[in-house]
């Protein structure tokens, strides 16, 4: 295949300006999927709108092509980065390993955890590049697609401005709802009849009695944006979750534990208190269950195409090996020393924070670092392989960790390792991967646009070292502003009720604390002392893959598990299998979420199906809708990217408590804002697309529906 800049010429590619561009984009785009991973439980990938926010900037200041990739190259790999964080660095603290999340140590640990792992993945991915990015039977959708639109050029300055304008929208709601200026949550409870059942023999009656928890969808861009993406029948799974969390199980435990548990006097307050409690403790363990069983299906029915990827890597090495070092520039990779001596240090660096930070045993970290190679090798491969069938969006990271995570504890155990001490290593070891696994997919799609357009893989892969490191380094702070900005609002929340209750001081354990001395408290321990549910692994951050590896990890290590729930799950998600459910870790992952998330993100979806229908009774041609779907994803992606920038902004001002809500609670009347809000989105997302499908002599654009 002949690249669209040929081997001979040499225009400008490594530029400070594409790559100061990349960096930011990395930065931005990270913290924007760190920030949608956590709170909803999915990631979207950053290709599309990197290559087209770096090929407009770069075009402005009269760059070339190749500088144009570049940008993206490394703006893109800040989103794997993100990806491979959020799924594991949570959870340290959902499994009591960090009760104090931020700290000098933690902040040192999860960068270089971050870092470690992006460098192997790049390092991985250096050995395989040639022989995968060239392999005819791997078709690159995505990298195709992103390379055509580089190509094409035509979607630099109209799509930018859709993407910078969404971004916009989903900003300024966002910031309306933080400063509360309306009502943005609406909840209710619907009471069932006390009924006595003859359940237990001999005369006797049980009673039962309960209610329907009632919430209505978030008021969020991102959510939204979200759905739109995934469309509406993966939208509808993932709600399909949330009806049988909520629709189901909640009102059927309560409904028989409720006589028992509840005073006879219980407020409103306290049914929604429990039917919280019922969910958190009994409905997502069986949720988790459920991920774990999909999270298996999944990699299952890829069985196939995991076997030949590992029987192609062992083998792509000894070719990589074999073929010395390429002579014409499209076709240089970093050198083997060099390949070589950045494996050596990821394996040292492992060794060293199993050992030193954890504090594991020394031949127990020796294994572990051997551990870490070998199955980040293998899935790294694995991500790459997949990554040129199907593209990295589909690329299943979270069921790759998970199969990491299990065969890390299970050596773990096997060596005698116990306690907080075993649980760390085993997180350590399999975020490493997590991350490994995600870059090196990312990296290999990046190089497949590269060999169509003609980069340098080398310049490339030092591109997205310099990306990856200032990743690791910023992203834990994102973390630690939405950790801890949380825990303050909540605190803060109940504050003020106190202060409105005229209540000087209240006593928490053991323990009196006057007002001011709850507000003195660190984050952490204000959650502790005030027993906050706040922070990672809350209603509002739920983190639900991090908490998937937090019980998984500590029920294998310490045998700390839920065994019946899990089960339980199992076997419901098995039962989805039979049903043959489209994808049943997302109807889990829905159930595991808040209702107001998974309603939200319906929403979206529903909002992409009217695009769709609206499309089919306009009679537009496939180029005319595929400037649709185009211009849908810039939308999309800019109000999910405005949300959660503000929104970290937002936890920031929190963070350094400065206050800004203009309302302590907004008057209920005023939700109908909300729901004309929610319209308004749902217009904008139905109008703009529809706006842009072009006349339909005009020539097909390269489809950014990976």
């Amino acid at each position: 295949m002949q690249p669209y800049v040929s081997s001979e010429q040499n225009l400008r590619e490594f530029s400070l300006r594409a790559v100061l561009i990349g960096l930011v984009l990395a930065v931005v785009l990270g913290a924007a999927n760190a920030y949608l991973g956590l709170k909803a439980g999915m990631t979207i990938a950053a290709t599309y709108p990197a290559a087209v926010i770096s090929m407009a900037l770069i075009k402005l200041m009269k760059g070339t092509i190749l500088e144009e990739n570049m940008g993206r190259t490394v703006g893109s790999i800040g989103e794997s980065v993100a990806a491979g964080a959020i799924f594991t660095i949570p959870a340290f603290v959902i499994a009591g390993i960090w009760p104090k999340f931020f700290s000098l140590t933690n902040y040192f640990t999860s960068t270089a955890i971050m870092f470690v792992g992006g460098t192997l993945g790049i390092m991985f991915v250096a050995l395989l590049r040639r022989v995968m990015v060239e392999d005819a039977e791997l078709p690159y959708p995505e990298s195709v697609a992103a390379a055509e639109i580089h190509k094409a050029g035509a979607t630099g300055g109209g799509g930018t401005k859709i993407l910078f304008t969404a971004m916009g929208v989903g900003a300024v709601i966002q910031a309306l709802v933080q400063v509360q200026l309306f009502a943005s949550t609406w909840q209710h409870f619907v009471y069932f009849k006390e009924n006595a059942f003859a359940l237990i023999g001999k005369g006797k009656a049980a009673l039962a009695k309960g209610g329907l928890y009632l919430t209505a969808p978030g008021i969020s861009p991102a959510y939204m944006g979200v759905g739109y993406i995934i469309g509406p029948k993966l939208g509808a799974l993932n709600f399909a979750g949330g009806v049988l969390a909520w629709g189901l199980m909640v009102p059927l435990v309560i409904y028989f534990i409720s006589p028992y548990a509840m005073p006879a006097d219980a407020t409103t307050a306290d049914w929604f208190a429990l039917s919280a409690a019922v969910w958190k403790f009994i409905v997502r363990p069986i949720a988790i269950g459920g991920m774990l069983m999909g999270a298996s299906f999944t990699l299952f029915k890829m069985r196939k195409s995991l076997t030949t990827g590992l029987a192609r890597s062992v083998s792509d090495v000894k070719k990589a090996a074999a073929g010395g070092h390429a002579i014409d520039r499209v076709n240089q990779d970093l050198p083997f020393t060099w390949v070589m001596g950045g494996i050596l240090f990821a394996a040292v660096a492992t060794f060293l924070i199993t050992w030193q930070i954890f504090k594991v045993g020394f031949m127990v970290s020796i294994v572990a670092a051997l551990v870490m190679i070998i199955v980040g090798f293998f899935f790294s491969a694995i991500s790459g392989y997949l990554v040129g069938i199907m593209g990295s969006s589909n690329n299943p990271i979270s069921g790759l960790t998970l199969s990491a995570l299990v065969v890390t504890a299970i050596v773990m155990v096997a060596l005698g390792v116990k306690g907080n001490a075993g649980v760390a290593a085993v997180l350590g070891v399999a975020a490493i991967a997590c991350v490994a696994t995600a870059v090196a997919g990312e990296m290999l799609q990046d190089l497949k646009v590269g060999y169509i357009l003609g980069g340098t893989p080398w310049r490339m892969q030092v591109g997205d070292l310099l990306g990856v490191g200032l990743a690791a380094a910023v992203l834990f702070l994102p973390l630690m502003i939405l950790h801890e900005g949380d825990i303050k609002k909540a605190a803060e929340t109940q504050i003020v009720q106190l202060e409105s209750q005229h209540i000087s001081s209240v006593t928490y354990g053991d323990k009196a604390y006057s007002i001011a001395e709850l507000r003195q408290l660190p984050a952490d321990q204000k959650k502790v002392v005030m027993q906050l549910d706040a922070g990672f692994g809350s209603p509002n951050i739920p983190a639900p893959q991090a908490g998937l590896m937090a019980m998984l990890s500590k029920g294998i290590v310490e045998g700390k598990m839920a065994w019946p729930l899990i089960i339980v799950g199992m076997l419901m998600g098995f039962a989805f299998i039979l049903m043959q459910v489209r994808s049943p870790m997302l109807v889990s992952v829905g159930m595991y979420l808040p209702l107001g998330t998974t309603f939200a993100i319906f929403l979206g979806g529903c909002v992409k199906g009217i695009v769709e229908m609206v499309a089919e009774k306009r009679g537009l041609n496939a180029a005319q809708k595929v400037r649709v779907e185009n211009s849908g994803v810039l939308v999309a992606a800019g109000l999910i990217a405005g949300e959660a920038l503000v929104g970290l902004l937002f936890a920031g001002l929190t963070f350094f408590e400065v206050k800004y809500t203009i309302f302590a609670n907004p008057p209920a009347v005023t939700f109908l804002v909300s729901l004309a809000i929610l319209a308004g989105i749902a217009y904008y997302l139905v109008k703009l697309p529809m706006a842009n499908a072009g006349a339909a002599d005009e020539p097909a654009p390269p489809s950014a529906n990976f």
